[in-house]
């Protein structure tokens, strides 16, 4: 398999994470946002009422995370093979998304379990409590944020400085991981509002975890299927860095 085949696959598979991310999007519209997450009672009520559509929205989770190891993957290795020399930053975007893969299946086994709790004789109040307060603070608040923040500054930085993304995308990245890390303190915002701004269910972080990393993956899923690999600066075509040898 050539590098453009591999820029084609990382490409659709950011195109595919995005499809997953906008298919699951409406869904999280369909809760109650009167239910109080304080209310362990009418939380677990709530579940049970769209409880197909939890299933559905953990489902869409999984689907966008096979395509987000699969653009990582792909992303690492455009970036080693582009100059060996930041083969390490390449080993670290996969790692990063590795973890925020991780991190965010554990919020999805939290959230899947409200919905089977709900399915019992008679719901555990306090189970839905305690899972949804662990979902939200990994899924859409300071757990999570860190993990992105990471993916965005370093898939930014060394997608740009080997020249498999155009220098301005940096940009984009930088600010993303910018306000990932200025939301990392929302856990300290008081009671969970969904109403309010800056909270670990508020609305600001909730834009934020979602927005800034998603508009990066459409340039970067965009570019990569549409703009040929180009070499970084200092290097022609058909000069290979041997490891080992100083330039001259």
């Amino acid at each position: 398999m050539d590098d453009n085949a591999v820029r084609r696959i990382t490409g659709w598979a950011g195109v595919g994470m995005l499809v997953f991310w906008a298919g699951q999007f409406p869904l999280y519209l369909a809760q109650d946002p009167s239910v109080s997450l304080y209310d362990g009672a009418a939380g677990a009520a709530e579940a049970y009422r769209i409880r197909n559509i939890i299933f559905t929205r953990v489902l869409l989770d999984l689907c966008l995370y096979v395509a987000a190891m699969v653009f990582a993957a792909g992303l690492g290795h455009l970036i080693g093979r582009a100059d060996p020399r930041y083969g390490w930053a390449g080993s670290l975007v996969v790692a990063a998304m590795a973890v925020w893969v991780g991190v965010t299946l554990v919020a999805n086994g939290m959230e899947g379990g409200l919905a089977l709790d709900a399915l019992a004789p008679a719901p555990d109040p306090s189970v839905n409590r305690a899972l949804t307060m662990a979902y939200l603070l990994i899924y859409n608040s300071s757990i999570a944020f860190a993990i992105t923040g990471l993916f965005l500054g370093a898939a930014g930085w060394a997608a740009v400085a080997t020249g498999v993304l155009p220098s301005w995308t940096r940009w984009v990245a930088y600010v993303g991981a910018v306000l990932c890390a200025a939301a990392v303190p929302s856990m300290y915002g008081g009671p969970l509002d969904p109403s309010g701004f800056y909270n670990a269910a508020g609305w600001g972080p909730v834009i934020i975890a979602n927005l800034a990393p998603a508009v990066w993956f459409v340039l970067a899923a965009v570019l990569l299927l549409r703009r040929p690999a180009s070499l970084p600066a200092g290097r022609s075509p058909g000069r290979e860095r041997t490891p080992g040898r100083a330039e001259r």
